[in-house]
């Protein structure tokens, strides 16, 4: 089987902004390759460490949204 990892890392990401907490902070419960290279693309800050979230930086906040609206808002609702 030949995994996207992008398309898998671009739904972990969205998935991230589904936990959002504290303005930049989101719980790391998804694969840690999948958190490596988002943290790789400059995404998140460093995901090993003994905290139980991550924290998105700026450009993976906005992204993270974007995905997120994309992918799991329905046409018309409320905005994320």
């Amino acid at each position: 089987m030949d995994i996207d990892t992008a398309a898998v890392d671009d739904a972990v990401l969205a998935l991230l902004y589904l936990t959002l907490h504290d303005n930049d902070r989101a719980w790391k419960n998804f694969d840690w390759d999948a958190l490596n290279r988002l943290h790789e693309r400059g995404m998140i800050d460093d995901p090993v460490n003994k905290a139980k979230s991550v924290v998105f930086t700026d450009e993976g906040l906005r992204e993270a949204k974007r995905l997120f609206t994309k992918h799991f808002m329905h046409a018309g609702g409320k905005d994320a």
